[in-house]
């Protein structure tokens, strides 16, 4: 074989360190643009922040677009200031403030910079949740036994009864397995254990230490003071006791004849026994609250009736170049200093380039979407229109993973409520004039006919699938199944009620 050279032309896309920085900047959530920016002001010397009590040179940096006009952005429909062609001007020195010298401390000139509005926000805004403790089910119960006077021994059987309770208020493990865990010298009886677990049985939340479904609603329904329910209430015991499987699956014929109860009758012992707490221990540390800050915001305009998209002004901070620091950029200087310099100004410039990037992208996209969804702002659900990826991709002259990124974790806050980007993409289902319907539309045409319905006599998948083919709308009766479970909404068996 011989060696030869081969020389090829060719072309490649190589990413670069901007591009990067862009795509990264462009999927970021809002909490996480706030930290990377917060960031990129701890790390990069050039980038300050601009105080809302400062006066703006720049034009008005909110974006906003109406749905019928063209999507194209115009140089103030971003939420940032441009400071490039302050950077490039020839002379540094005619821009340097007359307030601060040049050569001040970065951090003397950042904490000065920093108003004591500001620094209130960091240290308070998230107040709440920063300062508060949420106490576990097995504190409150600690707290309790702490205050119950109780035998040495007994104390020992209680802090190993509540160590084996899950936050639902149910004990994990069996009686005889709790009780073969003591040392044989503590010589513990396994009826001293079960006294033990009914005490605790009677804390706060009552029922909590449960071993199973029915043992937990009948210590509930021990605590119920009503003589005029008495009745009631023992038919609920004994509906407990021995026929709880048959109100699990809603067999209220097989369930009167069994308990000898006429329907009114069942109905007020269901009643009383759906006033009990299946998890007892659930509320005492409910998750903690998930909190959404808006991306933009679409509102109608109530004299032209077209719709206005705006982006949120406080979803991050503003910035902007720092003029006493760029000042000391010198061109024909080849020092470490000055290169350090140079670097991070580059550095700046890409980093708020891409924020800009970033917004008009945002403001591209939801604009898009505000103009194919107007049905959905103005009626609601059912009015949604199938919308693809695709679609957005093909209407701002983007790729569709470009659109994917910047639809992630986003949110609107529209007259019907705030929702992620992604919520207004859904695929179609064809009818039978030949249009599309959105799957979201489907969704909330099974809601409302399942909210309307007899629930006496719940409306099965099949007899939904015939109502929507009365509507046009050709569904098979596994994707109305599939379209129920992704609501939450349970199977007709399930849905039926003895009483309306």
């Amino acid at each position: 074989m011989k060696l030869s050279l081969q020389l090829k032309l060719g072309q490649q896309l190589t990413m670069t360190p901007q591009l990067q920085q862009a795509i990264r900047l462009l999927q970021l959530s809002t909490l996480d643009l706030q930290q990377e920016i917060h960031q990129a002001l701890e790390t990069n010397p050039m980038l300050e922040l601009i105080e809302n009590d400062e006066e703006e040179t720049a034009p008005s940096q909110n974006s906003v677009a109406e749905s019928s006009d063209s999507p194209a952005m115009t140089s103030n429909e971003v939420n940032l200031e441009r400071p490039m062609q302050e950077t490039e001007e020839p002379s540094w020195e005619d821009q340097i403030p007359t307030e601060l010298a040049v050569d001040n401390n970065w951090n003397d000139s950042y904490l000065t910079s920093n108003s004591s509005e500001s620094n209130y926000d960091s240290e308070t805004a998230d107040f709440e949740s920063r300062n508060t403790t949420v106490d576990t089910l097995q504190d409150h119960l600690l707290w309790q036994l702490n205050l119950t006077p109780m035998s040495e021994k007994d104390a020992t059987i209680a802090f190993s009864v509540i160590d084996a309770i899950d936050p639902n208020g149910m004990l994990t493990v069996d009686i005889e397995s709790l009780h073969a865990s003591f040392e044989d010298e503590l010589e513990i009886e396994l009826d001293e254990v079960i006294a033990v677990l009914h005490r605790i049985q009677q804390f706060d939340p009552i029922g909590v230490g449960y071993r199973d479904l029915a043992e937990c609603l009948l210590v509930q329904l021990n605590q119920y003071d009503n003589p005029e329910q008495k009745k009631n209430i023992e038919n609920a015991k004994v509906v407990i006791r021995s026929h709880l499987p048959l109100l699990g699956n809603r067999d209220y014929a097989l369930l009167m004849r069994r308990t000898k109860l006429k329907e009114a009758e069942l109905g007020e012992t269901i009643a009383i026994i759906e006033s009990l707490d299946p998890r007892p221990g659930a509320n005492i540390s409910p998750p903690s609250t998930t909190y959404i800050v808006p991306d933009v915001f679409v509102s109608k305009n109530n004299e032209s009736g077209k719709w206005k998209v705006d982006l949120n002004p406080d979803t991050a901070p503003k910035i902007r170049i720092n003029n006493n620091y760029a000042s000391l950029v010198k061109r024909a200087d080849a020092s470490d200093d000055n290169n350090y310099l140079k670097d991070n100004l580059q550095e700046a410039k890409w980093f708020i380039k891409s924020l800009q990037s970033r917004n008009e992208t945002l403001m591209k996209v939801s604009t898009r979407i505000v103009e194919h969804q107007k049905d959905f702002l103005e009626y609601g659900e059912e009015a949604m229109k199938p919308l693809v990826l695709h679609n957005i991709a093909e209407a701002v002259s983007m790729h569709e993973s470009t659109i994917s990124r910047v639809t992630t974790q986003k949110y609107m806050h529209t007259p019907k409520g705030i929702f992620e980007l992604k919520y207004f993409f859904s695929s179609h289902v064809s009818t039978k004039g030949g249009g599309e319907c959105s799957s979201t539309a489907i969704r909330a045409i099974i809601k409302k006919l399942i909210a309307a319905e007899n629930v006496k006599k719940p409306l099965s998948d099949s007899k939904i699938t015939d109502l929507l083919d009365e509507k046009g709308i050709n569904v098979a009766r596994r994707t109305i199944a599939k379209y129920r479970e992704s609501l939450s909404i349970p199977p007709s068996n399930e849905r039926k009620r003895l009483v309306s």
